[in-house]
């Protein structure tokens, strides 16, 4: 059996993700029941509070379930494990909502699994919307194995779960980076799948400003946990050394305004995609991580008490 995965809050784009994940599920077998022996499930963990409902009730083949938050405000990962323990699949597939897979997605990304070939597979994801010109020249190609993978096109084998285990509750958003480095760490690959496509709407530019922000601190959380030297960190990232290096030093400018001059390097590599774009959009990452790298060395701030179990209100983005 294959278990394919969605978490949902808030996202009526959802609809448009299970009528091309649910048509493909058919293609490879799946009956019109949760409760009949089907060879591919599709489960919903949605934190909307009921407001999807009604999604829910146009797709009867699919297993709904309502999650609460329980006191925090991003239940990304606790969703994802959730949909973990709900799934019965040898194989474990994991979309997002406002993800639409092309034709043949399911069975591509599957298929190395299914024969023996692979343990966790990761196919391309092509961008729409608002800022899709920034991401989708970033994913025309892939190499043979990927460093990580996001869940939003992503499969691993039973095996992989029962060794890796769950995802990380106390991030955030990167939990799902967190467990692709999990993976690799615990001695698996991860087979690129170009074949296996979704599109993924980006959303508005507002709701990217936010992701950007989010993203640079998941990032630095993601450092910080797997304990990334400086050297190494340079290497393999230098986004995210030099923007909050030169956010720190921002003030210097007033006194000596040449110093936004350093700007103009990254602005001229770009130069032949969208460079203000893409500098604005890192620099909202460096502030973010700028935020990550500053909460690891000033101390906490006591967090308020949560008097409901339905406490918090976020929009996933």
């Amino acid at each position: 059996m294959i278990s394919i995965i969605v978490i949902s809050k808030d996202e009526p784009s959802l609809r448009a993700t299970l009528f091309g994940v649910c048509r493909q599920a058919e293609g490879l077998g799946a009956q019109a029941s949760p409760e009949s022996d089907s060879l591919v499930e599709v489960i919903v963990v949605d934190a909307s509070d009921g407001r999807l409902d009604w999604i829910g009730r146009e797709f009867p083949e699919v297993q709904w379930r309502s999650f609460r938050s329980q006191g925090v405000s991003v239940t990304i990962p606790h969703q994802r494990n959730e949909g973990m323990r709900a799934a019965a699949g040898d194989v474990v597939v994991f979309t997002d909502a406002g993800c639409v897979p092309d034709t043949g997605w399911l069975e591509r990304l599957t298929a190395p699994i299914v024969a023996g070939e692979e343990e966790a597979t990761a196919g391309l994801t092509r961008g729409s919307g608002a800022w899709a010109e920034l991401y989708a020249p970033l994913r025309t190609e892939m190499p043979a194995y990927l460093d990580e993978a996001p869940t939003i096109n992503l499969a691993l084998s039973r095996h992989v779960i029962e060794k890796v285990g769950e995802f990380d509750e106390s991030f955030e958003y990167g939990s799902d980076i967190d467990y692709s480095w999990r993976i690799i760490a615990a001695g698996f690959a991860i087979r690129a799948v170009p074949g296996a496509v979704v599109t993924h709407d980006w959303g508005s530019r507002r709701r990217q400003v936010r992701r950007s922000y989010r993203y640079g601190k998941a990032r630095a959380r993601l450092h910080r946990k797997h304990r990334t030297g400086l050297r190494e960190l340079v290497r393999r990232e230098p986004v995210l050394v030099f923007y909050p290096a030169f956010l720190i030093g921002l003030p210097l400018s007033f006194a000596f305004p040449p110093y936004l001059l350093l700007l103009a390097l990254p602005l001229w590599r770009a130069r032949r995609s969208r460079p203000l774009l893409i500098v604005v959009d890192h620099l909202l990452f460096g502030a973010g991580a700028l935020r990550e790298f500053a909460s690891s060395v000033l101390p906490a701030r006591p967090r308020p008490t949560v008097k409901s179990a339905d406490a918090g209100g976020e929009i996933r983005t």
